[in-house]
């Protein structure tokens, strides 16, 4: 606001000393004096920070003003509007009235009516429209101070939250751990003690009486069995399903695809995912994440669908996108199509690319 005021008083100086090289007034050397003193003055006024020494400048300045008004030159009073703008303008809520205020000076100069009126209106339009601008200004900042904040808030507790989150993790793997301890421990631990137990009184009665050896060798050969099998349900109960561990992967994976390159993929899996074998998993993964690399280099699309059926006979997963495909003409099979297609062939499955309508890789794999 201070920059857009200076330029005024810039402009109006500027134009007072074009009047006065016209009027080529004798008292050219007080009229400099005035017009320095009156420089300096509002020099010192943007200098200080104080808004009562601002007032008493203010109050000085126009002091000179009226002093050079009536000693120097007339044309003086034509730095008033300015002064009074700018000295007045808080003080006032209805900024008409100030205009109307402003323009009371203009009857004590009758010869420079038009000229005041003009420069009176010029500065209260100056003033209006940096007073305007400055509160959206401050509003802007302030608005922008509270999403800065607002956003430090969320960056601080999304960081919490992560924190959180990691040591959910690392304190559930250890009650994991602990749990698979303890039940080793309980079932596993005492049934390989019991054997131990039977085997060594079995070596102590074998030169004695090798019938109740043998009974304790039964015995403890019955015990080391019931124990291999705990060890084989404990190992299959912590280990996660194939489907589960295949769709998972999928999921990860199109959620990290997803955010990384700003694309929609909607996923869409129907029919009994469990008939899906880890080693179809594995090509299907391939070929998607192949289908995924076409599609952001060449198609420009803007999404990418997945849709996985498991059919009575076969698997069909199918990759399309609603890039500018390839119209009606030949599919040209690229490293990445050809090596789709032998991944897919090893396992006697088939690949089948279709570029009219959009870009589509559909992988059928045969169900064992």
């Amino acid at each position: 606001m201070e920059l857009w005021i200076i330029f005024s008083k810039l402009i109006i100086i500027l134009y007072l000393s074009f009047l006065y090289v016209q009027a080529e007034t004798s008292n050219l050397a007080w009229i400099v004096l005035s017009i320095l003193v009156y420089i300096s003055m509002n020099i010192t006024l943007y200098l200080v920070r104080l808004e009562k020494v601002k007032i008493v400048i203010h109050l000085a300045s126009m002091l000179i003003i009226f002093i050079s008004f009536r000693q120097v030159n007339s044309l003086f009073v034509l730095l008033l509007p300015n002064h009074f703008y700018e000295l007045a303008w808080p003080f006032f809520d209805k900024k008409w009235l100030l205009l109307v205020v402003g323009f009371l000076p203009v009857f004590i100069v009758p010869q420079l009516q038009a000229s005041y009126v003009l420069i009176a209106l010029f500065c209260f339009v100056v003033y209006f429209m940096t007073s305007h601008y400055s509160k959206k200004l401050i509003k802007y900042e302030s608005t922008l101070d509270k999403m800065r904040v607002d956003m430090q808030r969320l960056s601080k507790s999304l960081n919490e939250n992560k924190e959180y989150i990691k040591q959910s993790e690392y304190t559930y793997r250890l009650e994991e751990r602990n749990r698979i301890s303890q039940q080793i421990h309980d079932s596993i631990g005492h049934s390989m003690t019991g054997a131990l137990i039977q085997m060594e009184a079995a070596k102590t009665l074998l030169a004695i009486d090798q019938l109740k050896a043998a009974e304790l060798l039964q015995n403890a050969i019955n015990i080391s069995k019931e124990g291999i099998e705990d060890i084989r349900i404990t190992l299959k109960n912590m280990k996660p399903p194939t489907e589960q561990i295949g769709l998972q992967r999928l999921k990860l994976f199109i959620e990290e695809f997803s955010i990384q390159h700003q694309i929609r993929i909607p996923f869409v899996y129907k029919g009994n995912i469990d008939l899906i074998a880890p080693i179809q998993w594995k090509i299907i993964a391939e070929n998607i994440t192949e289908a995924f690399t076409n599609s952001l280099k060449y198609s420009g699309a803007s999404e990418i669908s997945i849709n996985i059926r498991v059919l009575n006979k076969l698997i069909r997963v199918e990759v399309r996108d609603n890039g500018k495909g390839i119209g009606s003409g030949k599919v040209v099979k690229g490293l990445g199509i050809v090596g789709m297609e032998e991944r897919t062939a090893s396992i006697k499955g088939t690949v089948i690319v279709d570029g009219t309508n959009g870009f589509s890789v559909t992988t059928l794999l045969p169900i064992a």
